[in-house]
């Protein structure tokens, strides 16, 4: 039997930590929709971090 870990979603901040920008940038990547795809949970932003590394993955093509 096989146990799958979940990997938790990513803040903005911890997208910016891993791309190396500021918060404010990913926001307006949001708002220009050129960013990584990012998700609302209540109030709060939150990132696949598999959505993020297949976004940078294809910015480097």
């Amino acid at each position: 039997m096989s146990v799958r870990t979940i990997e938790p979603l990513w803040t903005a901040e911890d997208v910016s930590v891993y791309l190396g920008v500021p918060v404010s940038t990913l926001y307006q990547w949001r708002y220009r929709r050129t960013g990584p795809r990012a998700s609302r949970v209540g109030r709060h932003l939150r990132y696949n971090p598999a959505d993020v590394r297949a976004w940078l993955a294809k910015q480097a093509d």
